[in-house]
């Protein structure tokens, strides 16, 4: 079968419609859940200060009082929108821009999934999943159909290939084989319901290391062969719910687990769901003109060849990239460093006096906890104290721990920060190399 006919053959809609049900739901849960648990308080509304990605910095910044509160329930409600298919495409969209937009305003909690779900969005505004079983062809606005293009299934299945492949090899790194980042969590989560003891144990933070390469290399295939399927699925539902219990990472595992219905072939999803409605044989006819489908085509092999380099290009810069951070960001590189540190900057102004400054006086807890281990929020907090407090020049004495090691010098003392410029594609000379063991 070429290419082109396995991307453009009919297949049953039912995968695509339940899916925009089930993600439509975790869209609603985390734009609310983000509210009531305090997460929007904690990253918005409790900061005098705001770290958003450098390009947008600072215009970009977060709305003002209890703005972002209502912000988040208005995503939140977009997402029961395309849940139920009503008004789905400016839903989507909606939630898609607002979603991408909060997720640029700040980088204090990134996090991989909040990135996933910038691309899952973005998707699926280009998904025709309201046409079926959906509100808006209750209403007339759609007109119901029973088969799409496969490749509106088969999109999702190479994400979720390049995701956990990557995930997989970032971790055949020396501290991760020898479990030292495993171990440093878990201690800090000994005391988690049911399993805390469990976490303690040495060989068992073996176990996951080298079981977590094992799972993200295979788990995809496992899952995509027939015959391994349903054992792929049992694996993945234990090590999805066992991350939910000992991490709290929102909806992500629940994501992952509920994407997995695009490995069902699509006609057997319909006989477990929707029997009572079964789909007439699938038209001859093309659903896109030749020149619409070079398009699809195009554009999908450019998103795809973007996601398939954007992780790689942490080798353009020198130095280990768990110390300098430079390339880690958008590259599928989980949960490989726990990096603990110190700060303080020193202020000098134009007549030359000097004074040291520490992050407390401005920022939130988290964020300088934060701050001391991440060089790109160390340069934006050098250009905040040079255009707040009017300095000539800022200097940062900061020590970093990595993986349990001891706190070594991370920034060049001598460096003034607020004169350096900001090089997205060029490694900077004040990040201090990371010690030879």
């Amino acid at each position: 079968m070429s290419l082109h006919t396995l991307l453009f053959k009919p297949v049953d809609i039912a995968p695509l419609a339940l899916f925009r049900v089930g993600f439509g739901l975790l869209l609603f849960l985390e734009g609310i859940g983000a509210v009531f648990t305090g997460w929007v308080h904690r990253a918005f509304i409790e900061p005098d200060f705001t770290f958003s990605f450098i390009p947008f910095y600072p215009w970009l910044q977060p709305l003002p009082g209890q703005g972002m509160a209502y912000y988040y329930v208005v995503m939140g409600l977009l997402g029961a929108l395309v849940m139920l298919g009503w008004y789905y495409r400016p839903a989507i969209i909606g939630y898609f821009v607002m979603w991408t937009l909060a997720y640029w305003m700040q980088k204090t909690s990134y996090n991989n999934h909040y990135y996933l779900l910038v691309l899952l969005t973005g998707m699926a505004t280009l998904l025709p999943a309201n046409r079926y079983f959906s509100l808006d062809t209750r209403r007339g606005a759609v007109k119901k159909t029973y088969h799409v293009p496969n490749w509106t299934r088969t999109v999702f299945l190479l994400l979720l290939w390049i995701v956990y492949t990557y995930a997989a090899v970032a971790k055949i790194q020396p501290d991760w084989l020898a479990a030292k980042p495993i171990a440093i969590w878990f201690e800090a989560k000994k005391d988690t319901f049911l399993v805390g003891p469990l976490l303690t144990q040495g060989w068992f933070q073996y176990v996951v290391a080298y079981g977590g390469i094992i799972f993200d290399a295979l788990i995809i295939p496992a899952i995509w062969y027939r015959p391994t399927r349903w054992y792929a699925l049992g694996i993945a539902l234990f090590f999805h719910l066992f991350n939910s219990l000992v991490f709290q990472i929102g909806i992500f595992p629940y994501l992952m687990l509920f994407m997995s219905i695009f490995f069902f072939s699509p006609s057997s999803v319909r006989q477990f769901c929707f029997r009572g409605d079964p789909a007439p044989a699938p038209s001859i006819e093309s659903f896109y003109s030749p020149a619409f489908k070079k398009l699809v085509v195009w554009g999908w092999a450019l998103f795809f060849l973007v996601m398939l380099l954007l992780p790689l290009r942490h080798w353009l810069f020198k130095g280990d990239v768990n110390w300098t951070e430079e390339g880690h960001r958008l590259a599928w590189r989980m949960m490989l460093r726990s990096k603990y540190g110190t700060a303080k900057f020193t202020l000098v102004d134009e007549e030359g006096a000097s004074r040291v400054h520490l992050p407390s006086k401005d920022l939130s807890v988290k964020q300088a906890l934060v701050l001391p281990t991440r060089p790109d929020m160390i340069w934006q907090y050098a250009q905040f104290l040079k255009r707040e407090y009017g300095a000539k020049e800022v200097y940062a004495d900061v020590q970093v721990s990595l993986n349990g090691r001891p706190a070594q010098p991370y920034i060049d003392p001598k460096v003034n920060l607020a004169d350096e410029p900001w090089q997205p594609f060029w490694s900077h000379t004040w990040i201090l190399p990371r010690p030879s063991p």
